[in-house]
């Protein structure tokens, strides 16, 4: 779930602003690693599992091209994605109709396009916009590829692994180099900024309350099926967390097995995902509507990452 203005929109539109922010430069062979899949999912606040979907679907409507190209500190080269010109267009349109819009900034009403500094990015300029159209001198909510700034819930998700990992690692008082690796994998998959990777290190080594491996292990699983499916990238970070962490195959598939049954959903999953629905009837969820959701949750024993999902899911089916 995305706070403010930019949970109002789709993936998809949020990967448009994205992509026409940050072209794919032609004829080099080097590449950011804001176009790779890790970059895109960090920038436009979801979690990595969510944006094949969304990538296949700009792809098929001819708005994507993709390439194999060399990301600075990567070993090998990796896919990375860029807008073709109708792909353009339909941002170039969708950015000048935001920047267009009218929000309050100190009690006043000014274009969006005013408040943009020279050189901003589009998602990180309506990243200060709240869902009441007010603009705010601080972001929002802020992507993990940033050093700081409050994340959303599904970021905050990947932060709390990156933690757990850590505290596990620190757990003797150092660091070893398989688990740095272990770690850089981890981090890279999620994209998240250094500076914050540091500072989720730092918090670990200070508080040292290391979660047992089977318990981090699960946490992946638990993050690999947000779609019920595990893809072939989480396959093989799965098969170093095991080695990593001496998991057998028979504790694997109990896990697994654990995690598969949480994402499964019940009768009180399919009440609350019922009532998020309704809710959304009107294209948006009120105050008292939020807060008559999260009582619900309080009283369901729902999680916040599982109203994430279900809402970013019924979000972009519903502005398909």
């Amino acid at each position: 779930m995305v706070d403010g203005y930019l949970g109002t929109l789709t993936t998809e539109e949020r990967t448009l602003l994205h992509l026409f922010d940050h072209p794919l430069p032609e004829g080099q062979w080097e590449a950011p690693s804001s176009l790779t899949q890790a970059g895109i999912s960090a920038s436009v606040h979801v979690q990595r599992k969510h944006v094949p979907r969304t990538l296949k679907r700009l792809e098929e409507r001819g708005d994507l091209i993709s390439s194999q190209r060399h990301i600075p500190g990567a070993k090998q080269r990796r896919k990375v994605y860029g807008l073709t010109a109708n792909g353009r267009i339909r941002a170039q349109e969708l950015r000048e109709k935001i920047l267009d819009k009218v929000v309050i900034e100190n009690d006043e009403k000014v274009k969006l396009s005013s408040l943009r500094t020279g050189g901003q990015f589009t998602l990180d300029l309506l990243s200060h916009v709240d869902e009441g159209m007010k603009f705010h001198s601080s972001p929002v909510v802020s992507p993990v590829s940033n050093p700081e700034g409050v994340a959303s819930l599904d970021a905050q998700a990947g932060e709390d692994l990156v933690r757990r990992m850590y505290a596990r690692a620190w757990e003797d008082g150092k660091i070893t180099k398989d688990e740095q690796q272990l770690l850089a994998e981890v981090v890279e998959f999620i994209g998240m900024h250094p500076d914050r990777v540091r500072r989720l290190s730092d918090e670990a080594r200070r508080n040292v309350d290391a979660p047992p491996p089977e318990e981090v292990y699960r946490d992946m699983l638990e993050q690999a099926l947000v779609d019920g499916e595990i893809i072939d990238d989480e396959i093989a970070l799965l098969e170093t967390m095991r080695e990593a962490y001496g998991i057998d195959k028979e504790t694997h598939q109990s896990l697994l097995n654990e995690a598969l049954s949480e994402t499964k959903l019940d009768q009180k999953s399919e009440a609350y995902r019922a009532t998020l629905v309704t809710a959304l009837e009107d294209g948006m969820i009120t105050s008292d509507e939020d807060a008559m959701l999260v009582t619900l949750r309080k009283k369901l024993g729902i999680t916040d990452s599982f109203h994430a999902n279900v809402l970013a899911e019924l979000l972009d089916k519903k502005k398909q």
